[in-house]
């Protein structure tokens, strides 16, 4: 097993490692702007007050679409998503990125689970809202998706760079719009999670090469 992990393509493509580096120092420099900016601070102000009402408590068919999304955030829904994806990629002799999926998930939430109750912003009054965990984990799958595509296509630098940040962007919105649909967060804790995904995911893969190259 170690073999075999030590000899699997890594987990952060050589080429993808600089620029998703400047790319995770910039979306920890966002988390961490956020997260100052709304300090125990729960009011509508900016990007929330603009976009908020036009989002919040959307009606039939969108919701069940919203709800589906949303799903995939749940205990249940992910632990099935980063189920399969690790075993498409094992599958794929892909072993890093397989481990990447687990533990890219695992930081990403722990991430948000921390910043929470330090920044303790609330949403209905109660519960803490950022950074969004539902969309620093789709943010996070679709990172690692991508990483695994990148490689499997021999992309290069600027074309992976692109299909990363593509990938997060589009599985960000989606789920971010879900969240603030449902009326579960502020569009900026959307933001946040989204951040810290893209802070979280590479800085992990390039630990988990670390780890393997030693082994």
């Amino acid at each position: 097993m170690r073999q075999l992990v030590r000899e699997a393509p890594a987990a952060l493509p050589a080429a993808l490692r600089a620029p998703l580096a400047m790319t995770a120092a910039l979306a920890t420099a966002v988390l961490v702007a956020l997260g100052i900016l709304h300090f125990h601070d729960s009011g509508l102000t900016g990007i929330d007050a603009a976009i908020l009402p036009s989002v919040d408590g959307v009606g039939p068919p969108w919701r069940y679409v919203a709800l589906v999304f949303d799903f995939g955030g749940e205990p249940v829904g992910s632990t099935i998503l980063v189920a399969v994806l690790a075993v498409v990629c094992f599958l794929a002799r892909r072993v890093r990125t397989a481990v990447l999926t687990v533990l890219g998930v695992v930081v990403t939430v722990a991430v948000t689970t921390l910043v929470k109750p330090i920044v303790g912003r609330t949403i209905h009054g109660e519960f803490l809202s950022y950074p969004s965990g539902h969309t620093a984990l789709a943010t996070a799958l679709a990172v690692v998706i991508a990483l695994l595509l990148a490689d499997r296509l021999g992309l290069g630098r600027a074309a992976a760079v692109v299909l990363v940040l593509g990938l997060a962007v589009v599985a960000g919105v989606a789920m971010g719009w879900a969240e603030v649909a449902l009326g579960a967060h502020y569009p900026t804790d959307a933001v946040g999670g989204f951040c810290a995904a893209l802070a979280a995911v590479p800085a992990t893969a390039w630990l988990v090469d670390r780890v393997a190259e030693r082994l």
